[in-house]
């Protein structure tokens, strides 16, 4: 056995005209950007701008974000050059499957399953709550210490019917709430500025201090490492905030799972990835912008689940703030949905492979998506998000994203040199600096998250080792191919 075989490019491709596991190519150019769109709007804009303004980086938070962005970009253009090569479902596992090897593509796809489902599961409550708050709903709806989030589990049920129908008919109900929430953006933006006092942007970039906790477990790896001791504001203060605003961005790597949905994927996944990165880039900065404006960054209202609400009842426009809710509520729906469409993705490409169950890969005859492997991701995020409590382990999010980016980076360099001779119609350019710069940007903000989130890493990585060693070694087709022991 030889955990670190590769699966060849026009293996992967061939392997997706199986009839009992061949999707149907339904998306356009348009439908990967509003899916990308559709998934990065979200906790992001409506929550963290204002609270990492309030702990860490002040009105410098435009600053953060666009830190956070460009380390997106880097990382999207290749994602773009892969997608674009190897239109096949599973996005980064599948890239790791050709350049990397088994073992690492297995890793990768352990690690998307983290990244995804919890972050489903992460906004779903959220959802929960801003819904109760929107309609004024009975509290024990979106639960409590002792009983479930039954809006959280309603939405999660609601949304996986309608990822069963149709990948099409995802991305028409997706595009209709991203029109919606992208309004209420623009009219944050729009309506903030009139707003916007200098003295509140003052000092843009606040003078460093020492933060308060950050110690043991709570300390950024980099600060263990070297004994930094933990400061908020100043530079050092946007960077920490950009580490965590990055979270906002998650969602362009979901549009590469759809590769293999795309009816042109060499022209349509850079136009959807770059595309979806750059409006969100310009919408979270302006934004960013407009709430510190608007409202002191020291204010403790900043400090909130809803701070854009909280900065247009500071200015006396308290009609607005259910204008956000709706907005938020929108925002939100598509997001648990992509993160879903997502996930079922790379496990459809890990079980076609052998490397999970081949039978939960089975595509339905008539809508042609991978029903069993959606309800059961469904059932899995829905009681994540029903019943476990999530706060702490959302930062995981962040850093399994992260370390799928710097593998991503690394395999372009690698299938540049091992396969110059594939076509490729989208290409990075200058590759060596922007992926090495890629890769560096991405650790640079691993390592500014929390002890404790890399050691709940670790063990999730861990765990993932144990099961490929356990099952998916020994049913992987690519090594039952070399053996010829396989179907097909």
């Amino acid at each position: 056995m030889n955990p670190f075989r590769t699966k060849s490019i026009e293996q992967s491709i061939a392997d997706t005209d199986e009839p009992d596991h061949k999707l149907r190519k339904n998306l356009s150019a348009w439908d990967l950007t509003v899916f990308g769109v559709g998934v990065m709007i979200g906790t992001g804009i409506f929550v963290l701008t204002g609270q990492e303004a309030y702990r860490n980086a002040g009105p410098a938070i435009v600053i953060s974000f666009l830190v956070a962005g460009v380390a997106c970009g880097l990382a999207a253009l290749c994602y773009a050059e892969f997608a674009s090569t190897v239109p096949v479902a599973g996005s980064a596992y599948t890239f790791s499957y050709a350049t990397l090897g088994e073992f690492i593509a297995w890793i990768i796809g352990w690690d998307l399953v983290l990244e995804l489902a919890l972050g489903a599961a992460v906004v779903s409550r959220g959802w929960s709550a801003y819904l109760q708050e929107l309609f004024d709903l009975p509290t024990w709806l979106a639960g409590g210490d002792a009983t479930p989030d039954f809006g959280a589990i309603a939405i999660v049920a609601g949304l996986t019917v309608l990822a069963v129908l149709g990948t099409k008919l995802s991305g028409r109900f997706t595009s209709v709430l991203v029109v919606v929430k992208v309004a209420v953006v623009l009219f944050v933006i729009i309506a903030g500025l009139l707003y916007v006092k200098a003295s509140n942007l003052t000092p843009f970039v606040p003078e460093s201090k020492p933060a308060e906790g950050g110690s043991g477990l709570d300390s950024t790896l980099l600060q263990s490492i070297f004994g930094i001791e933990p400061t908020a504001f100043g530079v050092y203060g946007i960077i920490a905030a950009a580490s965590v605003v990055f979270f906002a961005f998650i969602g362009f790597d979901v549009v590469a799972t759809s590769a293999e949905e795309t009816r042109n994927p060499q022209r349509d996944m850079p136009r959807g990835i770059l595309g979806s990165l750059l409006i969100v880039t310009v919408l979270y900065a302006a934004v960013s912008f407009v709430v510190t404006g608007m409202l002191k960054y020291s204010d403790e209202r900043m400090n909130t689940a809803a701070p854009l609400a909280a900065a247009f009842d500071a200015n006396g426009l308290d009609w607005a703030s259910k204008l956000i809710s709706v907005g938020a509520v929108a925002g939100l729906t598509t997001v648990i949905l992509v993160l879903m469409l997502g996930q079922t993705r790379v496990l459809f490409a890990m079980s076609r492979d052998g490397l999970l169950p081949r039978g939960i890969a089975k595509v339905h005859p008539r809508f042609g998506t991978p029903y069993r492997i959606t309800i059961l991701t469904g059932a899995f995020v829905a009681a994540l998000a029903g019943f476990v409590p999530l706060d702490e382990l959302s930062k995981l999010v962040s850093i399994g994203t992260l370390f799928a980016f710097v593998v991503v980076s690394a395999g372009v360099l690698i299938l540049r040199r091992t396969r110059p001779d594939l076509p490729r119609s989208f290409r990075v350019p200058v590759v060596p600096v922007v992926a090495t710069l890629s890769v560096l940007a991405c650790v640079w903000l691993m390592v500014n998250l929390s002890v404790e989130t890399w050691l709940r890493f670790v063990i999730w990585m861990v765990l993932g080792v144990v099961v490929y060693f356990v099952y998916g070694a020994a049913h992987s087709r690519v090594g039952r191919r070399r053996e010829g022991s396989v179907e097909g």
